[in-house]
């Protein structure tokens, strides 16, 4: 059994506090915003491609997680003395039940149904099991099934952004295209692609451990990927290129971008706030972009290249 150890600490006492903890002896400490749902919540991040708005919270709660015998008064004072502050003047103390966490974790991850052709699944939830990398996974109620476990790397199909361009592909994609998946993250709509009869699929990113993702969900899904980093020899013009960032990479990345596409091929882009959405399309001069569909707050923008 388990218990936690609940107080208050303001901002610049957060990290002294949890290391402390941890070092007297907690298994970890978890914190949130004291003053979440009322008048005083904080944001603690801020909009894509800008600034957060503040380091932290102004009054934060710690959970320090400690077995259920722990002599809490003796712990804080253990932690109050090794960061060098007075002990917490109240605390809670409340019970954490046992469970099955991996179980508890994996339930946060459903499958996902995407338009009228793709269903996104973790590997737990795949009806009857799946041998990894030997054959595609099966259909689910005539859908293309693609699985994906969560990990490093963006894109589970939750996130609004890898919804709208997953809709666009299943809406779009009738077999034998050329596509290009520019910041590939997981490697989502790479596979989607090919799983919808692309006839090749590039899948191009600049994190490693992205490009490590890709090619690992890759083999589970049974497709072929050609992956590469950023600094490799750029691919031939495609039919189709989908670039799911953000506003500021996009904006750089036009020329690039628009040179990837070839002559009447269709150019999708996503990662942008519905306020952002039309000074992105003005940087692609070449390209009819408008806006696709929104969801949540966020644009698509999908076109085809002039000829």
């Amino acid at each position: 059994m388990w218990s936690e150890i609940v107080f208050v600490v303001e901002r610049d006492a957060v990290d002294a506090w949890s290391d402390a903890l941890l070092e007297a002896g907690a298994a970890s400490v978890q914190a949130e915003d004291a003053d979440a749902d009322s008048g005083d919540e904080a944001a603690l991040f801020g909009e894509p491609g800008e600034p957060a708005p503040a380091s932290g919270w102004q009054r934060t709660r710690l959970a320090a997680l400690v077995a259920a015998d722990t002599d809490a008064p003796a712990l804080l004072a253990r932690a109050a003395a090794i960061c060098a502050r007075p002990a917490p003047a109240a605390f809670d103390l409340r019970e954490v039940p046992d469970q099955d966490w991996v179980q508890a974790t994996q339930s946060q991850f459903a499958p996902i149904p995407v338009g009228r052709r793709l269903w996104i699944t973790p590997s737990w939830h795949l009806p009857g099991g799946h041998d990894a990398g030997a054959a595609a996974p099966p259909s689910v109620d005539g859908r293309h099934a693609i699985v994906l476990d969560p990990g490093l790397a963006f894109g589970t199909g939750s996130h609004p952004t890898t919804r709208l361009c997953l809709e666009w592909l299943d809406e779009h994609l009738r077999g034998g295209e050329r596509v290009i998946d520019y910041g590939c993250g997981s490697g989502i709509l790479a596979i989607a692609a090919a799983r919808l009869g692309a006839a090749s699929v590039c899948a191009i990113d600049i994190d490693p451990q992205a490009l490590e993702s890709a090619r690992r969900n890759a083999a589970v899904n049974a497709v072929k990927l050609d992956i590469r980093a950023t600094g490799d020899s750029q691919p031939e013009p495609a039919d189709v290129v989908v670039a799911n960032i953000l506003a500021n990479p996009l904006r750089i990345l036009a020329p690039l971008l628009c040179a990837l596409v070839a002559p009447g091929g269709r150019l999708v882009l996503a990662g942008l706030l519905d306020r952002q959405a039309r000074e992105i399309a003005a940087c692609y001069p070449a390209i009819a972009l408008q806006a696709w569909r929104s969801l949540e707050g966020w644009t698509c923008l999908a076109g085809v290249r002039r000829s």
